[in-house]
């Protein structure tokens, strides 16, 4: 039923039927987060920082209305410099997909891609979550909804700094979904390692995370798994610095208008030019290092479905 709008490429489709490692990635970095060729680049180096850890990398996007499994190096140069690519959740796949339109996938779509492709291991940056003042505005992620319901493991940095932390971990509580810390007791905030939040599990061995994602659904416990696994201490923002710059680029955002699902690209935008680009390189070297522990998970993870 899935063929007339999934296309999974033929080295993943090999992988998936042999039950071999894969590892999801998203296409909103590449289209949305970061300027042309530096987006290509980085996506192309994720790649091969997964091949290098034992596991097939399979970048999601939609091309001209097809949903695409593992795009080719061609496909991902395209994402990178095409115009009108729509960044695309879960709300938004079948008009994207009726009206054969380019999307970017954020956590919540790759999400949705990757189970109905059967992947069971998905590496982003960081998740989307309950925004600052939601109380008033309600403006809370898909992504969160998704996890409480899609059956992927998701190796994140946490939740980006600019969301309120505590609200969202509350809200991923309440849907049951584990939160776990990758060698670490605090919930990481993506720029920094610390964020005044205390994980539900602390785990240090990828083998015993690959068992508990197992365990969960063999236990027919649906929904996701959030592994925070902090950016590296050589790349960490300071603390009170990264701090200070989200609340002056939120104040300018309310000043301006900006709502809905343009308020986290502008937060960005605005973080990357008041700390002069370091945001960028620590969100690269985030992702990287993501990418090594999600492969290391995926490869665990294949050997406990293989016994």
């Amino acid at each position: 039923m899935f063929n007339r709008y999934l296309e999974i490429n033929s080295e993943v489709k090999k992988a998936i039927e042999k039950g071999d490692p894969v590892v999801a990635l998203e296409s909103t970095i590449i289209s949305h987060g970061m300027p042309y060729s530096q987006n290509v680049e980085t996506a192309k180096k994720v790649e091969r920082i997964i091949r290098e850890n034992g596991a097939i990398p399979a970048t999601i996007g939609i091309i001209k209305g097809k949903l695409k499994v593992g795009l080719s190096e061609e496909e991902i140069e395209y994402m990178g410099k095409a115009k009108n690519v729509f960044k695309v959740s879960r709300r938004d796949i079948p008009f994207i997909i009726a009206k054969q339109l380019d999307g970017a996938t954020t956590v919540a779509s790759t999400m949705i891609i990757s189970a109905l492709s059967g992947i069971k291991v998905f590496v982003t940056g960081g998740i989307g979550g309950v925004h600052r003042g939601a109380q008033e505005t309600f403006d809370i992620s898909a992504d969160l909804m998704e996890l409480a319901n899609t059956n992927v493991a998701v190796v994140c940095a946490g939740a980006k700094s600019i969301l309120d932390i505590g609200l969202t971990l509350e809200y991923l509580e309440t849907h049951g979904v584990p939160v776990i810390g990758y060698n670490t007791d605090e919930f990481p905030a993506f720029y920094t390692r610390k964020s005044g939040f205390k994980v539900d599990y602390r785990v240090d061995s990828v083998n015993e995370l690959a068992e508990i994602i197992k365990i969960k659904w063999d236990l027919k416990l649906n929904g996701g798994l959030v592994i925070g696994n902090p950016i590296p201490e050589e790349y960490e923002m300071d603390y009170d610095m990264i701090n200070k710059a989200i609340d002056d680029a939120i104040i300018e955002a309310n000043k301006r208008g900006i709502r809905g699902k343009d308020v986290t690209p502008f937060l960005l935008s605005k973080i990357k030019q008041i700390t002069e680009g370091k945001s960028l390189e620590s969100n690269i070297q985030l992702v990287y290092n993501n990418a090594v522990v999600g492969s290391k998970v995926a490869v665990e993870l294949s050997k406990l479905y293989k016994r």
